[in-house]
């Protein structure tokens, strides 16, 4: 493993896991990695997602990028840490990006407009996920990125493989992608499936 920002910005997916089904979500998480998808999150929305997060580690080892997803708090932060995330998501700038930053964790601090953006670099932000995404679009990035060119930009929020071609074509790092590439593989739905998806999203990117 290399760095979160190096292998993010090489890969350029990060999938967003979420589901009503734990057993069905660490089986999507492993597929994923199966498929070659080196960053993957869980969100904590997700039944048992700590107990999904410390069985893909256990399965995945140490070096694998398995972050937690919809991170809130402080207490969420530690939560996840301890359960063997290596990187953090937040929706929003929150308390959990600097007490994700403090805990020496990589943060992809939810941002999606100019004043966000700096508060969520002031305390730690390793990257910004623009979301959603969909408000603005192409548009809205490019627009950010004029006065934030140094700032790594992931948007997220119904990015399709269409979406995710502009996107990085507009100067994003990379791309964070929920149903269009998970589908239902995290309530129980065809793992084959999700592994056609995952193929589609790789050649685009």
């Amino acid at each position: 493993m290399t760095g979160f920002l190096p292998d993010l910005t090489e890969h350029r997916l990060l999938a967003i896991v979420r589901g009503p089904d734990r057993e069905a979500a660490l089986n999507t998480v492993l597929t994923l990695a199966e498929e070659g998808v080196r960053l993957t999150e869980v969100s904590l929305v997700t039944a048992g997602a700590l107990e999904v997060i410390r069985a893909a580690r256990a399965a995945l080892g140490p070096g694998a990028h398995l972050g937690a997803g919809t991170v809130v708090t402080a207490d969420d932060a530690r939560r996840a840490a301890e359960a063997g995330a290596s990187f953090l998501v937040t929706p929003a700038v929150s308390e959990a990006v600097e007490a994700g930053a403090a805990l020496g964790l990589p943060v992809l601090a939810g941002a999606l407009t100019p004043t966000e953006v700096v508060a969520a670099c002031a305390a730690g932000a390793a990257a910004i996920k623009l979301f959603p995404a969909s408000l603005g679009g192409v548009r809205h990035l490019r627009a950010l990125r004029d006065p934030f060119p140094g700032i790594p930009f992931v948007p997220v929020g119904e990015v399709g493989p269409a979406e995710a071609a502009g996107y990085l074509a507009a100067g994003a790092v990379a791309v964070g992608v929920g149903s269009p590439l998970v589908g239902d593989a995290a309530a129980g739905g065809d793992l084959k499936e999700l592994k056609a998806r995952v193929r589609r999203f790789r050649e685009t990117l």
